[in-house]
Order: structure tokens, then C-alpha cells, then sequence
């Protein structure tokens, strides 16, 4: 090319999520000058609010506890799941790339993880599917090691009061609190946990939060600057086609990056563009719900379309049912739709439409295919004594806002509160009744609640169904429930080494995307906890050590790159 660089590198990747940071790690270790830059005034993107989860079979985490899958048990898994949606030759690249990439990782004296025991995997009983569950979760991390950089970790909302940190096995157990002398444990230990942090003055971080700290911590080690604030505005394509670099903006100012090996998006998804929303999610899931990164607006996308690429499962979302708080953040619920004494009716209905404990994708795929939007969660006084919910916890009163906000309804009989939420109490009531019979019998013959080992993993386990109990106890509690998601699905086709594709197959050269910039290699499904960010590190791994081995000349230095965050 002949463009005149404002910068130049090797190896160029836009967005700092984790397989933005694994990708710029492992090309830096292949010997590329690297550089990541970030649109936003923080690290971390999607993986750093996330629950941290980092699905990947047959990692070296896993193997130290015995479980050491036969690759083609996980192929079998991922085809039954994806159901033909994705190439064959992508689903290979995941399950033969990532043992690697994880053993990779852990040669950086800060990358160490530990297996979630018994969080199984979404679909265990699908053949290649585990019980035992395959997640493996960062370890809980004292932000204060970033020295300067920790004021541009991005926050998340898992943080507990007085510097409680929880992991998403400590989640499991002190859900059960009221319930279990496992949970009573785990508040002993809590409560041990904040008394140690007011004393050693730690800032402890677990889930994604810790994961991205880590990584930002390796990438310094390795030398590789990150800018933030310095949005990609456009991909610089050369007449034949050819990507170069980018144009950027930087304090204000355009920089164009040449790129002389490849540029990498990992610039997430569309979540929070209402344009993009409105013509592709469909009807029901078109509201910006979402609880992915502020700064994921699409942008990767637009400009890989601009390139010539394809996109796939531009319908698709990684759902998931949340309660939006008052304040505007969107709550997820996860444990919560395993708590006995309640079920999810339609609010057009007031009847039930499938599992209430599913996997949240599985639900919002359901519910939105029923045009149930919005619904309603219904629970006796109970279940609200006994389980938290919503990052409220048991037996303590929701705020006086959500109820002002129409979030929350509260009743001491099912049919005031049908008649507060506006369904037929007449349906209401019977729903209940039903469900009633099903918690007494241990069994529910309408949707199978609670008979996958994914449902029961935050149930009750003092009941002989973990996830049913009768619903008879006011006052009653109807909260609205939104088809909320963790970003979205679709996005530009990629090969097996990560590149972009067009249409007719052929291949953009110099461009590569991983995460939810790129069509899902999980399709239209969702493996286990962790399915979105296992294979963002995994394709962003692949693509530097793509872009490594196509180069025949000598890989050059990072250059005037620039001031790291």
C-alpha cells in the first residue's frame, strides 16, 4: 500500500473485551507489534460486566480435575446443538484451538482460573453434554496490582457491599442461605471476607472484572499499548480490496493505523444501536434491554458491510430475562428462575408458556416466539422470605421505586394481582392451581421443569423437586420481566482462521473478527456458562496466529504506537 500512516503496526485490534486482549496477547508473543485500541474510557467491554465465565473444553484447568473430554464428544455436542447452522470446519476450530489457547494463557504468571463445579452444562442431556458442567471462572483478583490502570477498569454491578467479593460458586451457595447449612456457611464466610478487605485495604474483583484485569496486567508484561478513547470511525480498503489499517479518532483528532498484517474487530455487537435493533432483532426483542457494554453500537459490524463482508443470525441474540431497575440498568435473572413457589406467566394470557428454569436464551426464544411481551414473575411471600431476587435480598423489601415504576406489583390474593398486571385473574388462578398440583407431585408434565440438571443447579435442594413448591402463601408478588440480552448474536461471517468473508465465500484479506462482531459459532444456541466469551478468546487466538503465519516478512516493532491507558 501507499497510504501515509498517522501510526503503523503489525497487527491492529479495536476493542478491548477478552478476545480483543487474548488476540493482542498472542500476536505480541508471535513477535508482532500490537496495538489494541478502545472506544471507550474504559477497558474490558462486554467481558468485563459479565459473570466472567470462560467455556472452553478440555482446558488445562479442567484437566488437572480429571475431565478431560474427547474432542469429538464436544463436536457431537456443538453439532446437535447448532443444528447445521454453522460450518463444520468452524466448530472444529473451536474445539481443537481452545485446550491450546488456555494453555497459552497460562504461561502469564496472572492468567489463573478455577472449574465451577456442578454448573452444568446448558444442555447436559443433549449426547456430548456434561452435568458436571465445563466452566472455569477467572480467579477473584485485587485490582489494586493495575497500579494507574485501575481507575480505567470498567466497573461492573457485581460488586457486594463493604468490598464483598463472590465468585459464581460462592453465588450458588449463598443463594441457599435460608435454606442450607452450605449457605449458612457461605455468609460466615462473607462476612469474613468484608472484614479481611476493611483490614488489608484489598479491591477485590471476581468474575469478568477479574478476568480483564488479568489480561490488561499480561498485555503490559507483553508490551502492548492500549488506547483509549479512540474510536475506529472507518476500515482503510485498498482498490483491490485489501485491508490496510483504520482511521480513528484520538483527543479530538483523525489518525489513520496502518495495519501491515491484519486488523482484528472485536468491537461486540449492536446492543444498544435502536436502528440496527429495529431491523433485524424480531418483534418483541427490538427494545434496548440489553446489558452489554454502552459503547457496542455496532460499529465493527457497519464497517465490515462497508468492506463487502457478510452477516449471519442478524436475528439472534444472546437473551436473556431481566428486570430493569428503576435507575435504567437492566437486571438479569439467572438463579432466579429456579425458585420454587413462583412460575412466569404471559402477561397477554396469564397462563405459562414453557420452562421457567431453561436456559435464558431456550426461555426468551420461547417467549418471543409466543409474543408473550412483557411477562410477569409471580411468587407468594415465601419464596421472597426464602431465595434473593434481583439483587435483593431474602426477606427484605423491594424499593419503593419499583413499585412507582409499575415494576413491581404486590396483592394478597392472585386475583387482585391479575388485576394489577392486567391479565384474566380467572387464568391466573388456574395457572397456579396446575402448578400447584405439579409442585405436590414432584413433576411437571407440561414443560419439565426442573428435570435437567441445568435447572436444578440453583434450585432448592431441600425439595425433592429442587425447582417446584406450591404457590400459596400472600402476600403475592408479580415483578415484570423484560426480553432482555448480553449482546447480540449476529454479525460478519468468518472463516475457520477468523477472516471475513463475503458473500460469495471469498475472503477480505487483512480482516478478521472474533466475539459478537462475528457471527456466533454457537448458531442460534448456547452451550453452558461462558459459551459467548470461551470462543471470542478462542477465534481472537486463532486470528493472531493466523495472521502470524501468512506473513513472510520479519514482524516489525510497535513503533510510535503510543501512550498505553
Amino acid at each position: 500500500m501507499t497510504e501515509q500512516w498517522d501510526h503503523e503496526v503489525d497487527f491492529l485490534v479495536v476493542g478491548s473485551g477478552g478476545g480483543g486482549m487474548v488476540a493482542a496477547l498472542t500476536a505480541a508473543d508471535l513477535g508482532l507489534g500490537t496495538l489494541v485500541i478502545e472506544k471507550g474510557r474504559k477497558f474490558g467491554g462486554t467481558t468485563g460486566i459479565s459473570g466472567g465465565g470462560v467455556w472452553v473444553p478440555g482446558n488445562p484447568t479442567l484437566r488437572r480435575r480429571g475431565l478431560d473430554d474427547d474432542p469429538d464428544t464436544i463436536r457431537t455436542y456443538l453439532r446437535l446443538l447448532t443444528e447445521g447452522r454453522v460450518p463444520a470446519a468452524r466448530i472444529d476450530a473451536f474445539v481443537d484451538n481452545g485446550p491450546a489457547v488456555m494453555e497459552f494463557l497460562e504461561k502469564s504468571p496472572w492468567m489463573r482460573f478455577f472449574w465451577v463445579r456442578g454448573y452444568a452444562d446448558y444442555h447436559p442431556e443433549v449426547e456430548g453434554g456434561s452435568a458436571q458442567g465445563r466452566s472455569i471462572e477467572a480467579r477473584p483478583f485485587d485490582t489494586r496490582k493495575l497500579g494507574e490502570d485501575e481507575r480505567f477498569l470498567r466497573p461492573n454491578g457485581m460488586a457486594g457491599p463493604l468490598g464483598l467479593w463472590v465468585t459464581a460458586k460462592d453465588y450458588h451457595d449463598l443463594a441457599m442461605a435460608k435454606r442450607t447449612w452450605r449457605g449458612r456457611w457461605a455468609t460466615v464466610v462473607a462476612a469474613w471476607r468484608v472484614s479481611s478487605n476493611l483490614v488489608r485495604r484489598r479491591h477485590m474483583a471476581t468474575t469478568g472484572r477479574a478476568l480483564v484485569a488479568r489480561l490488561r496486567l499480561a498485555l503490559k508484561d507483553a508490551g502492548v499499548p492500549l488506547w483509549l478513547e479512540t474510536p475506529m470511525t472507518e476500515l482503510v480498503v485498498d482498490e483491490k480490496g485489501v485491508v490496510g489499517g483504520v482511521v480513528a479518532e484520538r483527543d479530538g483528532h483523525p489518525v489513520r493505523i496502518g495495519a501491515r498484517r491484519g486488523v482484528l474487530l472485536a468491537t461486540g455487537g449492536f446492543d444498544h444501536n435502536a436502528e440496527m435493533r429495529g431491523r433485524y432483532l424480531p418483534e418483541g426483542g427490538q427494545a434496548d434491554n440489553s446489558g452489554g457494554a454502552p459503547e457496542n453500537t455496532g460499529q465493527g459490524i457497519t464497517a465490515g458491510r462497508a468492506a463487502g463482508a457478510a452477516t449471519d443470525l442478524m436475528d439472534d441474540a444472546w437473551w436473556m430475562p431481566s428486570v430493569r431497575h428503576p435507575v435504567g440498568a437492566m437486571i438479569p435473572l439467572v438463579s432466579e428462575r429456579s425458585i420454587p413457589r413462583s412460575v412466569i406467566v404471559s402477561g397477554r394470557t396469564g397462563e405459562r408458556f414453557t420452562n421457567e428454569a431453561a436456559p435464558y436464551v431456550n426461555f426468551v426464544h420461547d417467549q418471543l416466539a409466543g409474543g408473550h411481551v412483557p411477562v410477569w414473575f409471580v411468587m407468594d411471600a415465601k419464596a421472597r422470605a426464602r431465595y434473593p431476587f434481583a439483587q435483593v435480598l431474602p426477606g427484605a423489601e423491594f424499593s419503593k421505586s419499583f413499585y412507582d415504576a409499575g415494576t413491581i406489583h404486590k396483592a394478597g390474593t392472585l386475583a387482585e394481582l391479575a388485576d394489577g398486571i392486567g391479565v384474566p385473574a380467572g387464568a391466573l388462578t388456574a395457572t397456579v392451581e396446575r402448578f400447584n398440583g405439579f409442585a405436590r407431585a414432584g413433576k411437571d408434565t407440561d414443560f419439565g421443569r426442573g428435570e435437567s440438571a441445568y435447572d436444578r443447579y440453583y434450585g432448592d435442594p431441600t425439595l425433592p423437586n429442587p425447582t417446584l413448591d406450591v404457590i400459596e402463601e400472600g402476600p403475592f408478588y408479580a415483578i415484570r420481566v423484560e426480553a432482555g440480552d448480553l449482546g447480540t448474536k449476529g454479525g460478519l461471517v468468518c472463516d475457520e482462521n477468523s477472516r471475513v468473508l463475503r458473500a460469495d465465500g471469498s475472503v477480505i484479506e487483512g480482516l478478521y473478527a472474533t466475539g459478537n462482531t462475528s457471527a456466533s459459532v454457537m448458531g442460534n444456541e448456547y452451550p453452558g456458562p461462558g459459551g459467548t466469551i470461551g470462543p471470542s478468546i478462542v477465534f481472537g487466538y486463532i486470528a493472531a496466529r493466523h495472521v502470524a503465519q501468512r506473513a513472510g516478512a520479519p514482524a516489525g516493532s510497535v513503533g510510535a504506537a503510543g501512550p498505553t491507558a
